[in-house]
């Protein structure tokens, strides 16, 4: 459920963000409630006793002053312009501090004032006033302190001035008649932006780029490694902003790779450029050769271990981008436009959206490493007897059984993770926070790491002891993890931790995690159809050998 807090009469805004909120979320039915007309500081207060999964803001001129507003006009002039900018401020830092005392982590989204002022300054409509200056400045200052918080996103006013023209947001005679200030076009499109900030997309994890007439100007082949270019005085600068924001994506987390049809010494010797405003070691792998781009692929997307629906193909050619798209369905496959700047522009924002994260995650900067680290597991577990080589893998698993419901790390693994994912099912802050709060509640987050480096928190198992069985109602693992036998020590963990006599799974096959199928198959000796138990002493009689060293935190707190 989602909390509108708003000072006008919601109508046709609070349809267009229940209808945005259920296209983003599919399969849950979110619900919009809103708080009294004119009373959007007070609804703000009151609305962590509502158990909301997000609260959406949309300012208006009138919520910071009723003069501010049409319908609540009263003396205007430079006097009173003063008084208002006064007025104003005061009422910004009561929102301000009523959204920082909602719940830690709480989705919050605010739009700032989108609507036209009345003519209260002085001067003519082409100058701005001080008084007007100040005003804004105080919204943008409040802006600035509430994006500060976690969970807290400011939709961008220059966007949506893209997006939903100024000049065509706002019904005088609804705003005074039914004290609805929205065209149905805008309300449209502020719910859309809205909804995107407190339910946002699902973010792609990786971007396969090719090298000539993409990641820069030119073919390496033809004009050699020093003649390709990405800079201004040659007239292929969009080349270069391309590499700088696949760089500011690798540091962010970001896979990288390359797929290109070229001679592997040449694109080595191009990548030793010391001009490259990407660093070599940030893309991983680099598949260089004469065969089918889609062979290069489906060998990344193997070392990456992902789906080829989180990952971006971006080529300059048609052909190339149409063999990717066939052989890789739910791949997303993007044109490099070259010489058309307008395009050029729009691949750079398009590519920063489907990135986009609202904050960057300690396990985010481990990834890329984890995934070399993944690819050295491979090929030393191959070079050995797979009992030897784990048992020397110096594995350490570390069970934290008193994380916070705030922990937003806790979360993305439960709403992103697919491969190794118990039911599918997602979970929003408020019912999170209602799980664990449940009578016999239990949490574990699970951290790895071994000799090949630490690849953080990697799994969460969530559920509730009632008697001598261990309900699981959620249970996921990062696909960086796979191969290890960290699914086998938590089932062992979690059983020897409550002593029950059986763990029972709220099990569903869904069409991404087959590996957990498996993984039950082998428990069960066939895959289940749908939730089941396990007793405690099968479960120990179907477990390998495990190696790993392993540490629980603060555990005698939850069984106190």
């Amino acid at each position: 459920m989602a909390v509108l807090a708003c000072g006008f009469t919601p109508l046709h805004l609070e349809t267009f963000l229940t209808a945005h909120l259920r296209q983003a979320l599919p399969g849950r039915r979110p619900a919009v409630e809103s708080g009294l007309f004119a009373d959007t500081a007070g609804t703000l207060e009151g609305a962590a006793g509502r158990s909301a999964d997000a609260v959406i803001v949309p300012l208006e001129w009138a919520d910071l002053d009723p003069r501010l507003g049409f319908r609540g006009a009263g003396a205007w002039g430079s006097g009173a312009a003063k008084a208002m900018v006064a007025s104003a401020r005061a009422a910004l830092d009561r929102v301000a501090g009523a959204i920082a005392a909602l719940p830690e982590g709480w989705p919050v989204a605010v739009a700032l004032p989108s609507l036209p002022l009345p003519p209260l300054f002085s001067p003519v409509s082409l100058q701005a006033s001080p008084e007007e200056l100040a005003l804004r400045a105080s919204v943008v200052e409040f802006a600035s302190r509430i994006a500060a918080r976690r969970g807290c996103a400011v939709l961008h006013s220059s966007r949506m001035d893209e997006i939903s023209p100024p000049a065509g947001r706002y019904d005088f005679r609804s705003d005074l008649v039914a004290g609805f200030p929205y065209t149905l076009r805008h309300a449209d499109a502020l719910a859309a932006g809205l909804s995107a900030l407190v339910a946002p997309a699902a973010s792609r994890k990786g971007l396969i780029t090719d090298l000539d007439d993409t990641l820069w100007s030119g073919i390496v082949g033809e004009l050699g490694p020093e003649g390709v270019t990405w800079d201004l005085s040659s007239h292929s600068q969009v080349h270069a902003l391309y590499q700088n924001l696949l760089a500011t994506l690798a540091s962010e987390g970001v896979l990288i790779g390359v797929a290109s049809k070229n001679d592997p010494a040449n694109v080595e010797r191009a990548f030793e450029r010391a001009d490259l405003l990407i660093r070599p070691e940030q893309i991983f792998p680099r598949e260089v050769s004469w065969s089918a781009k889609s062979a290069a692929v489906e060998r990344i997307l193997r070392t990456w271990n992902i789906g080829a629906d989180s990952v971006v193909f971006v080529d300059d050619s048609p052909m190339e981008l149409a063999e990717v798209a066939a052989a890789h369905p739910g791949i997303e496959c993007i044109r490099f436009p070259g010489n058309d700047y307008a395009a050029a522009f729009a691949l750079l924002r398009a590519l920063r959206d489907r990135f986009g994260k609202a904050r960057v995650s300690a396990e985010d900067g481990l990834r890329l490493e984890s995934i070399r680290q993944g690819e050295a597991f491979q090929q030393a577990a191959a070079g050995g007897a797979p009992e030897t080589f784990l048992q020397q893998a110096e594995g350490e698993i570390t069970f934290d059984f008193e994380s916070g419901a705030d922990d937003q790390r806790v979360l993305e693994l439960v709403n992103k993770t697919n491969q190794f994912n118990l039911n599918g099912v997602r979970c929003g802050p408020a019912e999170w926070q209602a799980r664990l709060a449940r009578p016999g509640a239990v949490l574990a987050v699970i951290g790895y790491r071994d000799r090949f480096g630490p690849l953080g928190k990697i799994a969460v198992a969530q559920g509730r002891v009632a008697g001598s069985r261990l309900y699981i109602d959620t249970w996921v693992m990062s696909c960086r993890a796979f191969a290890r036998r960290i699914e086998h020590q938590t089932l062992r963990t979690l059983a020897a931790g409550w002593q029950v006599e059986e763990l029972f799974f709220a099990f569903r096959p869904t069409a991404k995690n087959k590996p957990l199928q498996e993984f039950f198959g082998q428990m069960l000796d066939a895959p289940p159809a749908g939730p089941f138990a396990l007793r405690a002493e099968q479960l120990e009689r179907r477990l390998p050998p495990l190696y790993h060293r392993v540490v629980e935190t603060k555990q005698e707190k939850v069984h106190g």
